[in-house]
């Protein structure tokens, strides 16, 4: 045991402008308890009989929130006054190269939510809201594991052939994963929460992936995502066309544009079980 006398603990103290911070910081934690997040203790009290005192609390909260920019993605769409004007029946080509433009938008916009670094949920999932697997592939326990750490669990998004290697670890052991039914198809579920398969979680060296559980909802406090509605020139939610004009080539310009981003309100709305081999065993 080392001890040291207040007046040289005070002089050592008064000496390092980050040594006296970081007995500040201890200080105020000993006199506002706090719980195993780092989080103010509420103190509360049950069971008491007669006059008893109550203890008052306060309830920790953020002085700087995040807060999150809408991100965007864009393009030029081009066409040929020529084709405008001379290949419009029966089709519309300017409405067809359009609606194949929107849809490659929504496919980028898709990947963005799961692997941009400033907001994908692989990127902001918390870091105690992820686990391994026990073995390699995706395992009825793994699963298990993975809805446990929440108190709720509205969907599970996985690549499609992770929900292939979970279907064979199922049939290994004799395990039959029921179905939930979503725009007229049925999907795969576990423990009544739905799988959705999702191509832009990415497949690590053509063997490894993830799979994301999540809470959704603003009111659940789970995962929400975020848009501008009421654009100029709006086409779809969140989503516009602007005409650009025509160049000296007779080409008309159209800027395509599409605003999102998503927000994880708390730290368990969303978990991910990590390094899940997805390869065919041999033999």
């Amino acid at each position: 045991m080392l001890t040291l006398s207040w007046s040289a603990f005070r002089e050592l103290a008064g000496r390092s402008p980050a040594l006296r911070a970081q007995i500040d910081r201890y200080v105020e934690g000993v006199r506002h308890p706090q719980n195993a997040h780092g989080e103010a203790e509420i103190g509360m009290s049950a069971g008491h009989e007669g006059e008893y005192a109550l203890p008052s609390t306060f309830v920790d909260y953020e002085l700087a929130p995040r807060e999150y920019e809408l991100s965007v993605a864009q393009t030029v769409l081009r066409v040929h006054s020529r084709v405008a004007d001379l290949f419009n029946h029966p089709m519309n080509q300017t409405e067809e190269q359009l609606k194949l433009t929107v849809e490659a938008l929504r496919e980028r916009q898709e990947h963005e939510l799961v692997n941009n670094q400033d907001f994908g949920l692989l990127a902001n999932c918390a870091f105690d809201q992820r686990i391994q697997t026990h073995s390699g592939p995706p395992t009825p326990d793994d699963l298990d594991e993975l809805l446990a750490m929440r108190r709720d669990t509205d969907a599970i998004f996985a690549h499609p052939k992770a929900i292939a290697a979970f279907g064979r670890e199922c049939n290994r052991r004799g395990v039959y994963f029921s179905t939930a039914e979503f725009g007229g198809h049925h999907v795969p579920a576990w423990r009544g929460v739905p799988i959705y398969p999702c191509g832009k979680i990415p497949v690590v060296g053509g063997h490894s992936t993830s799979m994301i559980a999540m809470r959704t909802g603003e009111d659940n406090q789970g995962v929400v995502g975020l848009t501008q509605i009421g654009i100029p020139d709006e086409v779809e939610p969140g989503l516009n066309v602007r005409f650009m004009g025509i160049d000296d080539k007779a080409v008309v310009n159209y800027l395509v544009s599409t605003y999102y981003s998503a927000a994880i309100l708390v730290p368990d709305a969303i978990g991910v079980l990590e390094n899940v081999e997805i390869s065919r065993p041999r033999g």
